[in-house]
């Protein structure tokens, strides 16, 4: 078992208050707490050097966001594991979560004692996500998810184009095929992730999923 004194925590968030009382309870209950950020430049930095057993990041944090200071340190190659906090319940958050490859996500309304319980199972390689958060909704959020892995490398590619809102000619253009080769893509894109046939639906997903789409 692992001893709360062994486990070396870097903590950030933009707000002065929520970021001090986090920190305080931490040390009060004898974690080993080794670096405070207030933004996300200040975050990847301390992780990169500190190399943390955990980080607790505020997903909304100015410079760079909770998640991107996930990606960055993680294409660094730390061995930290990550846990957001958040105030957003949103399915598209979870999942970007989960795409990222976090091992906890918590609700800045959730109690110190859920922290902990965070804590103790993400440092033995676990995930945890908040108990406000019911199975069938996680489950949902997995689901979604899973449907990336229906598509193949070149329906990826156009997917990501999609998203940064490029025309169906553009990505025929850039990627020196014809416009009727993506538009079949664009076809079988949408029949593997379930949406409705109208015209532009498949651009109101990517756009409504651009943040997901872009991690892939």
């Amino acid at each position: 078992m692992i001893h709360k004194k062994d486990i070396s925590i870097v903590v950030a968030d933009d707000h002065p208050m929520l970021l001090k009382g986090l920190y305080d309870e931490l040390v009060a209950n004898e974690y080993r707490v080794i670096g405070q950020a207030s933004n996300g430049m200040q975050a990847l930095e301390l992780i990169l050097i500190q190399k943390p057993d955990i980080a607790l990041l505020d997903i909304d944090m100015p410079l760079l966001n909770g998640f991107e200071v996930v990606k960055t340190a993680k294409e660094k190659e730390v061995p930290t594991k990550f846990i957001v906090l958040s105030f957003h319940k949103e399915t598209e958050y979870i999942t970007q979560a989960k795409t990222l490859g976090i091992y906890g996500y918590l609700l800045k309304e959730d109690s110190f004692f859920e922290i902990e319980k965070c804590i103790n199972t993400v440092i033995n390689g676990e995930i945890y996500f908040s108990k406000s958060f019911d199975t069938s909704f996680l489950k949902n959020a997995s689901d979604e998810l899973k449907k990336f892995q229906f598509l193949t490398p070149s329906e990826t590619v156009i997917l990501k184009l999609i998203a940064q809102q490029i025309s169906t000619l553009e990505i025929a253009e850039s990627l020196c095929v014809s416009k009727r080769t993506i538009e079949k893509h664009r076809s079988n894109i949408i029949s593997k992730l379930d949406l409705e046939g109208e015209t532009n639906s498949l651009t109101k997903w990517t756009l409504n999923h651009k943040n997901i789409i872009l991690e892939l």
